[in-house]
This record gives structure tokens, sequence and C-alpha cells, in this order.
């Protein structure tokens, strides 16, 4: 990692500095790579976002950390950043410059409870100039509806971190940036498998979006049945715009791969240094291929959790037949769906892709749905921080993620770790794919 110390710039404050708290930011270093971009953060004194705004409005100061590395492009600059609760409602009104060389960034919104220790506050609910495609300029607003994602809570150090990015993903896939996360279970819901949580940090990537589908399987699988994958799996699926299932972790490699030269990408997985096409010798990867990978275990959960730490779902720490495809079930507290047993719009199967919100990466059914195939052995986990962990170096059994349609609330947590056979094939059993980097 490349890290260097911010230089911190104290904005002109908005309001007289008698009545301001101006936090103090202390020149701790600020680890960046190429994807994560200097961000503009607003600390709030307002005595609670979610009561009704009070007669002033809340109070802001700002620290700016702006700088490009060496040899790189300048890096989006986010500037200007005001955030303002509208009176009388739970809405926040935030406005910011951004400044970039391309003519787009992507724009992500975090929210801090803890003065800036953590932003782990969700933020789902935000609209305007957010997300992908936001042009560069002055004067950009959006609104981050505190009632709907952070209601009943109280803070007096709430912060917020606008996030700028000019590398922007392909379509049907988020950029996860680069950072550290805690990685396993700190409610001890779940088997001892899920500890000891550790910090753990991962490089960029780029996760898909939903689960691969019956439609996009079929389509590669037609290439790839002429083009030398002679034994892949016809994989089922109850329509194409479901997720394929009934796939093995050796159908899922291969199907990456195949994928990866029909779209004339260097494959990830090779066989005495050619790509893997057929059989079940167990490959090396090229993990800086621009070609298409199943996720880690750490990939996947990073990706899962969106940025949210120590929580127990990709969104918070409950959950509801409104949030995920599962098996709704009174037993465990966290689940609070007035719906019990199968969802009441799916049944005994699967929903289409994309069906639910998006988490802060931007991310759908991360929860639920199906189970999602990882590239990892099954292990236990190593104690101490780790990077880019990829799992043992040998076993029998391969890690899947992610709950599915049959189970229950408990096995949807984004700790939650199973394993099987990687010649399994089962009905509850699909993947998502991932990308290193792209072109």
């Amino acid at each position: 990692m490349l890290c260097r110390k911010p230089t911190p710039a104290i904005s002109p404050p908005l309001f007289p500095l008698t009545n301001l708290a101006v936090p103090t930011h202390p020149a701790s270093p600020l680890f960046m790579t190429k994807h994560l971009r200097p961000v503009l953060q607003a600390f709030t004194t307002c005595p609670s976002l979610l009561a009704a705004a009070p007669p002033a409005v809340a109070r802001f100061a700002a620290v700016l950390i702006a700088g490009a590395m060496p040899g790189w492009a300048a890096d989006p600059v986010v500037s200007n950043l005001k955030a303002v609760q509208r009176e009388g409602t739970k809405l926040v009104d935030i406005t910011y410059d951004v400044a970039a060389d391309t003519a787009t960034v992507e724009v992500r919104l975090q929210v801090s409870g803890d003065g800036g220790a953590t932003f782990t506050v969700p933020a789902f609910s935000v609209t305007g100039a957010v997300g992908l495609g936001v042009s560069t300029g002055t004067g950009k607003a959006l609104t981050w509806n505190a009632g709907a994602d952070w209601n009943g809570q109280y803070s007096p150090q709430v912060r917020f971190k606008v996030v700028a990015d000019d590398l922007v993903a392909p379509p049907g896939f988020a950029s996860i940036p680069a950072g550290r996360f805690l990685m396993g279970d700190s409610f001890g819901d779940g088997n001892s498998d899920e500890r000891p949580v550790r910090q753990v940090t991962v490089s960029t990537y780029y996760m898909g979006k939903t689960e691969v589908t019956k439609g996009e399987w079929d389509a590669v699988r037609a290439w790839a049945t002429i083009h030398g994958y002679t034994d892949l799996s016809a994989g089922e699926g109850k329509a194409a715009n479901h997720p394929v299932h009934t796939v093995s972790w050796w159908d899922a490699i291969k199907w990456c791969n195949a994928r990866s030269e029909k779209e004339g990408l260097a494959p990830c997985y090779a066989v005495g240094g050619s790509p893997m096409r057929t059989g079940t010798t167990v490959p090396a990867v090229n993990w800086t291929a621009k070609g298409y990978r199943l996720p880690t275990e750490a990939e996947w959960e990073k990706a899962a959790r969106g940025g949210l730490s120590g929580k127990r779902f990709p969104w918070g720490d409950t959950i509801s037949h409104s949030q995920a495809n599962y098996y709704s079930s009174s037993y465990y507290a966290y689940d609070v769906s007035p719906t019990g047993g199968r969802h009441p719009s799916y049944g005994d199967g699967t929903s289409p892709v994309g069906s639910f919100a998006v988490n802060a990466y931007g991310l759908q059914d991360m929860a639920g749905n199906v189970w999602e195939w990882c590239w990892d052995w099954y292990g236990t986990y190593a104690s101490g921080a780790q990077t880019d962990p990829r799992g043992p170096t040998s076993g029998s059994v391969r890690a899947y993620r992610g709950g599915s349609w049959y189970y229950g609330a408990n096995y949807c947590r984004a700790a939650t770790r199973s394993y099987y056979y990687p010649a399994y094939q089962d009905y509850l059993l699909g993947f998502r794919v991932l990308r290193s980097s792209v072109p």
C-alpha cells in the first residue's frame, strides 16, 4: 500500500466560530492506492439528525485532503462540502463541487456517527448527484433520507464523507475500493469457523452487481462448447433473468475462463501454461489478469458488507423479506420480517437477480437467493491482520457464501461460511464473478 500524510486545510466556517465546534484532525497516515481518491469530510455538531430539524440549521466545518500521487493523473478533488438538515424533516441536503480529468465520476456518500472513527451509518437512501456518471462541476447536490436509514438514532458527532472516483466500473460491475475491514463474526451468532475476527486489507477489484444469470450462463456456454470447453454443465435456472444454479465449482471457474476468452480478455485460470478449458486439475491463478474469476472469501465478504463494519447483513443488523429472498423465522431475534416462511413473492425458488435494494457498493443479492461459490479451499481462519488472503493452499472442499432462498436468516449473514466438494452441484448454489482490473 502507498501512504502519505493528509494536508488538512480548514475551509471558511459556515457559521460564527463561537457557535462552531471544530473537530480535531490528527495527522495520521492516509492509506491510498490509485483507486482510493482524496475526499472532503464535513463534521456536524447538530444535536440529533433524526429529530425534526431545529430552527437553526446544523453547523459544520470541513477538512480537505487533496493532491495527486506522483506519476498519476490528477485525482478527483471534492471541495466546498456543505450539509444542512432540512428544517422540520429527517432529510439532509448536501452540496459539493468536484473536479477531475474525466467528464464524469462515481460519487459515494459515507456517514459516521462516532466522529469519523468509523463510517458505518447506513446511507442507502441517497438521491441526486450520487452514483455512476456524475458530471464534474460545481454546485452538485444530493439528499440523504436519514429517517429511512437511521431513524430514531442520536449522535452529536455525525460526519459526512463524499468520495469521488474516476475509475468507473464496466457495465454490470461495481467498483470495490481498496482498504481494510473487519472480517468475521463479531456477534457470536455463527460457528467457530467465522472467528477470529481480524483486520483484512484487500486491493481494488470489480464485483458483479448480481449473481450470474441463466441467460448469461447459456450465452457463454454456447460459445464455449465449440471452442474447446467440452465438459461445461448445462446448469439450471427458473428463467433467463434468474441466477444459474446446479453448477459445480469446476463449472464456475471454466465458465469464467470461457467468458474471458469470448470477450478477448486474458483468462485467470491456467493448467500447464494454457487456459483451463476442461478437466478437474487445480489451476494456477493469474490474479492480475483482466479476465473473470471467482472472488476469494475475503473479497466476497468485503463486497457484501458494503463498507459497513461489524454488521450482520449488507445493510445493517436485522433482516426481512423486503431485503432478501430467504426463509424467515421468528427463531432469530434479528429476523424481523412480518411474513414468515418462504418469500411471499417467490415461494419455493429463486427471485430474478436485482430484485432487492443495492448495498452501499451497488451490489444486490449478497444475502439469500442462491449460495455463491468462492475461490478458497475451506479452512480455519488465520489470526492477525492479513492482506489479500486467498485461503489455504490445498484442501478437499471449497467455500461458498451468502445463504439462499431455502435457508434462514442466520445463513444470510455476511460472515456465514459454508463448503462442499468442488464437483458438487445443487439447486441452491450459483456464483457471481469478479475482475481484478479493467482496461
